[in-house]
């Protein structure tokens, strides 16, 4: 049986609604994943004055100028 314009139309919308919550989720867990990799380093023990001038720090000099400077 020959679907209709407006069923195929509301199948795509239904799957972009699917694929939209999926990538929330992913999105999700991959933040997750990267608090858990912090949490690990022990930088969310430091008081949160600390952690946001040393993470302002990071974001001023970028990741690339820092990963160099501690690698030096």
């Amino acid at each position: 049986m020959a679907r209709t314009i407006e069923e195929e139309m509301e199948s795509l919308r239904e799957e972009e609604r699917r694929l939209a919550s999926k990538k929330a989720q992913l999105v999700k867990r991959a933040r997750d994943e990267a608090i858990k990799s912090v949490e690990k380093t022990g930088l969310l023990k430091l008081e949160s004055r600390r952690l946001e001038a040393l993470a302002g720090r990071i974001k001023s000099l970028g990741i690339e100028e820092v990963e160099k400077r501690l690698a030096a």
